[in-house]
């Protein structure tokens, strides 16, 4: 690898700043990371942006819409970078496969395998690795391969991999992501589990996977065979009112025909929560304790107004059978906090309200604070006495297992 051209001095200075913040918001804790980020130029990888917003801290570059104005590619921010290489623990002479690229991230990973080592970076879409190309060019990482495939399949050729890290967001974990790593090898993931995302750093460990941390992130969904469509119906009674559902509608949707023209029960938590309280494992564990569970948002233009404010611009919803409840926030704007109460309807609307209370309260008791539930990646059809925990979802090719430990 050739040494990478000095950047301008307005360049190096943002880089810089950068990398003080991660530093100082704990981000970045490893010297290692620390020089890869401080060295990347990664602005020439987005020659159409402004420096300031190159070297924006927690801001994505987007590089890539669809007419829709969705984005298909992008540059991640320096903070989600640096959160995956640390979860990703390179190590100089690692063999790395990237999933999803754009050109900085392979740098980043150049970097820290060193000249022992080897990055292969790959991506469905030609116009992104085409770009990245350029940019590994332009700044001396001549040794990355940079491949235009279908990641669902890995990458037998280059294959097995000390490391995987993947910068799209997927909804599950295909065999040949885990059968290509090594023994003890790690996987870094946005995976998303009941419409939330979090990036996941896992460690194989024989036919499975375990999670050892996970953080809240967002990302580019990834396309191809490994595409997922959130479904996504009306809440009947309201055509104001959209559900979105990441793991599959309930079992029975018609038990929810009428549920609005019954009486709306209200009850508040009593948990309240900081303006910049991390809530991420208060999510999860509703996620977890509901029989369905997924996102609301309304519009008000076309809202009955049978649903009550919320608070936000979407709530968790939570639905057994007949019954219906969403999560509602009241703010304290001299404490600075918000507490959660629950409005739901059917025909034991009170009840069942309160049993969404009382996860909240579960969470506020026992949850709130800890590091999370403890998540296994299973292959999908493994049986029942093996690998299970307090909550399984099957997907596609995987079978995820949580357990909530409590302090």
């Amino acid at each position: 690898m050739t040494d990478v051209a000095v950047a301008p001095d307005e360049a190096t200075r943002l880089r810089n700043k950068v990398v003080d913040q991660l530093k100082e918001d704990g981000t970045i804790v490893s010297p290692a990371v620390e020089a890869a980020m401080r060295k990347v130029p990664r602005h020439i990888a987005v020659p159409e942006a402004s420096l300031s917003d190159a070297y924006s801290t927690y801001n994505a570059v987007a590089t890539q819409e669809e007419e829709h104005g969705y984005h298909t590619s992008s540059v991640s921010a320096p903070q989600i970078q640096a959160m995956q290489l640390e979860q990703a623990d390179i190590r100089p002479g690692d063999n790395v496969l990237e999933i999803g690229t754009n050109g900085p991230s392979a740098a980043y990973l150049a970097e820290l395998v060193g000249s022992t080592g080897q990055v292969t970076t790959v991506d469905i879409d030609p116009a992104p690795a085409d770009r990245a190309r350029r940019f590994l060019a332009e700044t001396g990482y001549t040794d990355v391969n940079v491949v235009v495939a279908d990641a669902e399949n890995g990458l037998p050729e280059h294959a097995p991999y000390d490391a995987i890290v993947v910068t799209v967001g997927a909804w599950d974990i295909p065999p040949a992501w885990t059968v290509q790593l090594k023994e003890d090898g790690r996987l870094v993931v946005p995976l998303r589990i009941n419409g939330l995302t979090r990036t996941y750093s896992f460690v194989r460990q024989a036919d499975h996977l375990l999670a050892t941390s996970a953080h809240v992130c967002g990302f580019v969904a990834m396309q191809g065979a490994g595409s997922h469509a959130q479904q996504v119906i009306q809440l009947p009674g309201d055509k104001g009112v959209t559900l979105r559902f990441d793991e599959g509608l309930p079992t029975d949707p018609s038990l929810l025909d009428g549920v609005l023209d019954t009486a709306r029960a209200e009850t508040w938590t009593g948990v309240s929560v900081a303006s910049q309280e991390p809530i991420g494992t208060l999510q999860m564990y509703l996620s977890t304790q509901v029989p369905a569970f997924c996102f609301m948002s309304t519009t008000p233009e076309l809202a009955t107004g049978k649903i009550g404010p919320t608070g936000n611009s979407w709530s968790m919803v939570a639905i057994d059978g007949p019954h219906f409840a969403y999560t509602v926030v009241r703010r304290d704007t001299e404490k600075k906090t918000a507490e959660y109460g629950v409005h739901a309807f059917g025909p034991n609307a009170a009840e069942f309200a309160e049993r969404i209370a009382d996860i909240f309260r579960t969470w506020g008791e026992k949850v709130r604070g800890t590091d999370g539930p403890r998540i296994a990646v299973y292959p999908a059809g493994t049986p029942d006495d093996r690998g299970t925990g307090d909550w399984i979802i099957d997907k596609k090719h995987s079978r995820i297992s949580i357990s909530w430990h409590p302090a």
